[in-house]
């Protein structure tokens, strides 16, 4: 099991305790939906498959200031009451400033943004809003980690 799924775990009964809960997963057929379109417009490059894995625990996640980006509400087959960020929609929104654009944008807090460096083709955590590299990680997993561990 990824360290991220044991952390999830720790989110889940924080949630829990008080009387919230993840997300639903996706299913797969909106994943399959999503990534089509991604690999269509945005990126040429496949979505990594730890991040299906993530969308198929929980279809995005919002807890203490970290929003990891969800499968976006039109691939969705039951729309949603509550709003939430969507993988593509989100990095459509990043990608207007132009040397954001050489990242893939997986999540978001206060503080930084996780992403994908597709120059130096390593997951990257930045500082938001200067852009300025935190750290690199080998790999989406290791950067999840990290990330959920930063909130915990």
């Amino acid at each position: 099991m990824s360290h991220w799924k044991d952390l999830l775990l720790e989110i889940k009964k924080i949630e829990e305790k008080y009387e919230s809960s993840l997300r639903n997963p996706a299913c797969d057929s909106e994943i399959m939906k999503m990534k089509n379109n991604v690999e269509q417009n945005l990126i040429s490059v496949a979505l990594p498959s730890s991040y299906i894995k993530f969308l198929q625990t929980t279809n995005g996640l919002d807890f203490n200031g970290l929003v990891i980006y969800g499968v976006d509400q039109v691939f969705l087959e039951k729309k949603k009451a509550i709003d939430f960020q969507g993988f593509i929609e989100t990095n459509n929104l990043w990608h207007e400033n132009d040397w954001q654009k050489q990242y893939i944008f997986y999540g978001d807090s206060n503080t930084a943004w996780y992403g994908y460096d597709q120059v130096e083709n390593k997951y990257v955590e930045l500082d938001k809003p200067s852009g300025t590299l935190i750290q690199s990680f080998e790999s989406f997993d290791s950067m999840l980690s990290c990330a959920f561990e930063t909130i915990l």
